[in-house]
């Protein structure tokens, strides 16, 4: 059974179709499933934001075939580690958490650079390109760290 990770922002079209594409390219797929929800429904069923999906191209991966969705509360029975984009997220993902052993499951992604500093991943849909461009080097760093972690969690 594979280990289930899943990445969480806002809309599902921006930053964590980013991280979900970044986390899979440095997992083994046989072994780790890598997913991504947002906290909201407004683009539920709709591909990544041009933008990312221009981004992630440039940088070799191909996230056009991905499909935004709302978080679900069976996400946290069936995720192993819930990572989350920025304060916000973590706040609205906490509340829906059903115990405190789902609770534990999420964490903010810059945590694994900066532990404990609450840094976000900011939110690049209202600006241009070098806004992508900065959130996909964000993330790229700490999906490498992620990864580390988990191929040595999960050896």
């Amino acid at each position: 059974m594979p280990v289930k990770i899943l990445m969480v922002c806002l809309g599902n079209i921006c930053r964590s179709p980013l991280a979900e594409g970044i986390l899979q390219s440095k997992l083994p797929a046989d072994r780790f499933m890598v997913d991504s929800a947002g906290t909201g429904d407004w683009h539920a069923g709709q591909c990544p934001d041009p933008r990312s999906v221009a981004t992630a191209k440039g940088r070799g991966l191909d996230i056009s075939t991905q499909k935004a969705r709302q978080i679900r509360i069976s996400d946290f029975k069936e995720f192993d580690h819930i990572y989350v984009m920025d304060s916000s997220n973590l706040k609205n993902v906490t509340a829906m958490a059903p115990d405190t052993e789902a609770k534990a499951k999420v964490k903010m992604m810059m945590d694994e650079i900066y532990p404990g500093k609450k840094i976000d991943v900011p939110d690049p849909y209202f600006g241009g390109p070098e806004g992508f461009e900065k959130v996909y080097d964000m993330l790229d760093e700490a999906c490498s760290l992620v990864a580390n972690k988990l191929l040595k969690e999960h050896a």
